[in-house]
């Protein structure tokens, strides 16, 4: 089976923890351990993963300098390749003689999306309410709350094509495991001379994961984070996990934007689209989830099967 396994912020970098390479390698070998296990198991695998702490961090940087910072775009290649070398080689040390490949992947986004005008995307460290809105003064960020403190938010067009799609199939039809759309892929526009250009943005992982999902025609697409399940009454005393839900059962409408919405968004989006199921849980439990006894998985609707 064919799975796209789309890893969240919060398996390589836990909410609260510094930004730290030790940090980072520890978190990624306990991802890869998981990941390894499901290509034991026979799976072909598809891994993706989101980059916000790291490219919010390389922004950072990159406006300390004196110079003209690196753009967005720039930024989200350096942190897929930051995050691909470290999960490659894990992923390589956990999986002896496997062929494993990180590869740099380009989305294509439409330059006239209103999302460029409504940054809704968190990066970099969380700030409370205070440093937030002076850091935002000072550097003409937006921020907005993240749960309980306040982030920095980007522009996060949806994304419309993977352009390495057709390099990514041969790789698979080789038994490669392929690392790739890292934080989302790189947000290109097409140029009137039919060449590309990046944009500043941040592309959504799961929605780009979705995306990535279908155009390889893969059986299912499994979202890995820190939490065990989709919730029905989400934040309300009657709260309770979900095991199983057809896509027409669920509105993304009702889940925080900056978490599970957009996770919620890119099950209900692949299992419509494709017939196929969705998964999504805590990293730990993928095998289980894979096998449908843990997290909740979105199926496709009765009428659809």
């Amino acid at each position: 089976m064919l799975i796209v396994a789309a890893l969240g912020g919060n398996a390589l970098l836990r909410r609260g923890e510094p930004m730290t390479g030790k940090n980072q390698r520890a978190n990624v070998r306990r991802a890869a351990g998981v990941l390894a296990e499901l290509a034991k198991a026979g799976h072909a695998l598809v891994i993706t993963h989101g980059n916000g702490p790291q490219v919010g961090l390389l922004a950072l940087q990159a406006a300390a300098t004196p110079e003209a910072p690196f753009p967005l775009d720039v930024l989200d290649a350096e942190s897929a390749g930051m995050i691909g070398y470290v999960l490659q080689q894990e992923l390589g040390n956990a999986l002896p003689g496997r062929l494993i490949t990180t590869l740099l992947t380009q989305v294509r986004v439409d330059p006239a999306d209103p999302a460029f005008g409504h940054p809704t995307k968190p990066i970099g460290p969380v700030y409370d309410e205070a440093e937030a809105k002076h850091l935002a003064a000072e550097r003409g960020w937006t921020v907005a709350p993240d749960n309980d403190r306040w982030r920095r938010v980007v522009a996060s067009p949806p994304p419309l094509e993977i352009l390495e799609t057709e390099v990514l199939a041969y790789l698979i039809r080789q038994g490669v495991i392929v690392i790739c759309a890292g934080g989302g892929g790189i947000p290109v526009i097409p140029l009137p001379d039919g060449g590309l250009a990046g944009v500043e943005a941040v592309i959504d992982k799961d929605l780009a994961s979705a995306l990535l999902a279908r155009q390889l025609g893969a059986d299912m697409l499994l979202m890995l984070t820190d939490v065990e399940a989709v919730y029905r009454n989400f934040g309300t005393p009657q709260a309770e996990p979900i095991a199983e839900v057809s896509p027409d059962e669920l509105s993304p409408s009702d889940y925080p934007a900056g978490s599970m919405g957009p996770k919620v968004h890119a099950a209900v989006e692949f299992a419509e689209a494709t017939g196929k199921r969705a998964g999504i849980g805590r990293l730990e439990d993928a095998v289980r989830i894979v096998g449908g006894l843990a997290g909740t998985r979105i199926v496709p609707s009765r009428r659809d099967r």
